[in-house]
């Protein structure tokens, strides 16, 4: 046995061993190495008979909440069917009606859908997509944007964190402001660029809302410029902000846009890119050309027919009219439990997709603690905060990964409240605990040494 595999639990051994090791360790430090046995809607249950309340949702993924079960069923009903699931020499029917259900719902321009398994294989795909309609090769991105971890998608991320040790990225790929109509058009009208590629509201960002004019002003200047407006909604759509797109929040028409995550209820991997007519047949422009592109599992069955029971289930609870309500109530009650607290710059967000902003203390006695942490790392402040709300109030969450001072608060859209009304006491408590009593920085102390070998 390894050495690493032996300074794990038992039940971990297999997977630091085979998998990845430091994931292991990582969790372990942060004391958020636990096994689940069951998770239902917004709460989870391990095998201590502990009760977590998820406010993450795999990042957005659990929209309809854990284990939905008419989506549950409807996967069980395709596998007893015993039909063609991956022939990949046939018309997929569910394909068909899923991308038909989608594009009805997205409307403006997108008519057409390519299937993929993942948001990360979407941005892939809308980049060569992007190339073949206009015939240029430039790529263009929001500073701080997180787009996947693919190599092209790591072309459109500044933050090195993501990118160091992977060798050369895509070519002609350059970052803008995040916001910046100004930046944006001055690099669209050098017109070499065939897409940018944004996200509506930045999440790993930090939970960065634009200007209401800002996405319609960005479709103006692409337009302008030849450039086509590709939107990366694997986080903002299926309804996390209110709307079906949060680009209909913002009134944009895009060329594409990207889709994933909470797409199949979070029970079986897909992928889906949205297009106009004009762009999918620049991609698919002869017989010889129709396999020119495409995804071993991007139109299997299953994930099919998950896509359409989570269309079904979010629609028929009404699931986005309860985001848009639910999330400015929880909002406002985080506006008012935590506006006491110095170190709380801000609460902003849309829908059921928030975010709680930190700022460095003025007083002396916190000022201090605070950027020693930082300077052993500056995601340390916001990790021990993560850590507590997990270890003492039984609440799932994490910061936001371009921004390590933010909290991101992102419940299933089933999150009732009860459920809000909990995470409020629950931040409140933390958050008190950071400006009132000298354990959470005492502890971080701890976990800063004992992150040393990590």
């Amino acid at each position: 046995m390894s050495v690493v595999a032996a300074a794990v639990p038992s039940l971990d051994r297999l997977y630091a061993e085979h998998v990845n090791p430091q994931w292991v360790r990582l969790l372990n430090l942060l004391q958020m190495n636990v096994p689940y046995d069951r998770c239902s809607g917004c709460e989870l249950f391990t095998t201590d008979g502990r009760r977590i309340l998820d406010y993450l949702s795999g990042y957005c993924v659990h929209n309809t909440g854990h284990n939905h079960p008419s989506i549950v069923a409807a996967l069980k009903d395709e596998l007893e069917r015993g039909g063609p699931a991956m022939l990949q020499s046939h018309v997929p029917a569910l394909a068909g009606q899923l991308a038909q259900r989608l594009c009805q719902r997205a409307g403006g321009r997108l008519n057409r859908v390519f299937f993929c398994s993942s948001g990360s294989e979407g941005i892939e795909a809308a980049i060569k997509f992007a190339r073949a309609a206009t015939g240029r090769t430039g790529l263009l991105y929001a500073d701080h944007a997180f787009h996947g971890l693919t190599c092209g998608a790591l072309s459109l991320m500044s933050d090195p964190f993501w990118r160091e040790g992977f060798g050369p990225l895509l070519p002609g790929a350059e970052g803008v402001p995040f916001g910046s109509i100004e930046a944006l058009e001055e690099k669209l009208a050098t017109k070499q660029f065939a897409a940018f590629i944004v996200e509506p509201i930045q999440s790993e960002g930090g939970i960065r809302v634009p200007e209401p004019a800002y996405l319609k002003a960005a479709e103006r200047l692409c337009r302008r410029s030849g450039t086509l407006l590709v939107l990366d909604e694997v986080q903002t759509g299926m309804y996390r902000t209110g709307e079906f797109l949060a680009a209909h929040r913002f009134g944009v028409e895009p060329d594409m846009v990207v889709l994933a995550k909470a797409l199949s209820g979070g029970l079986i991997p897909v992928g889906a890119l949205l297009t106009s007519d004009a762009v999918s047949d620049s991609v698919y422009s002869s017989l010889k050309r129709s396999i020119v592109h495409a995804s071993t599992f991007g139109e299997n069955g299953l994930a099919m027919r998950a896509g359409l029971a989570t269309l079904d289930v979010l629609e028929r609870c009404s699931l986005g009219e309860r985001a848009t309500r639910l999330g400015e109530e929880l909002r406002r009650q985080l506006k008012a439990r935590l506006a006491p607290y110095e170190m709380v710059k801000a609460v902003r967000g849309a829908g059921m997709l928030s975010g709680i902003e930190f700022t460095a203390p003025r007083q002396l006695r916190l000022r201090v603690a605070f950027e020693t942490f930082r300077r052993i790392h500056t995601g340390m402040f916001g990790q021990v905060l993560v850590m507590r709300l997990f270890r003492d109030h039984g609440i799932l969450t994490q910061i936001c990964g371009n921004d390590f001072m933010v909290l991101k608060v992102a419940p299933p859209l089933v999150v009732t409240e009860p459920q809000i009304a909990e995470f409020v006491s629950a931040i409140g408590k933390a958050v008190d605990l950071v400006h009132n009593s000298t354990s959470f920085w005492s502890e971080a102390l701890g976990l800063a040494r004992r992150a040393v070998n990590v």
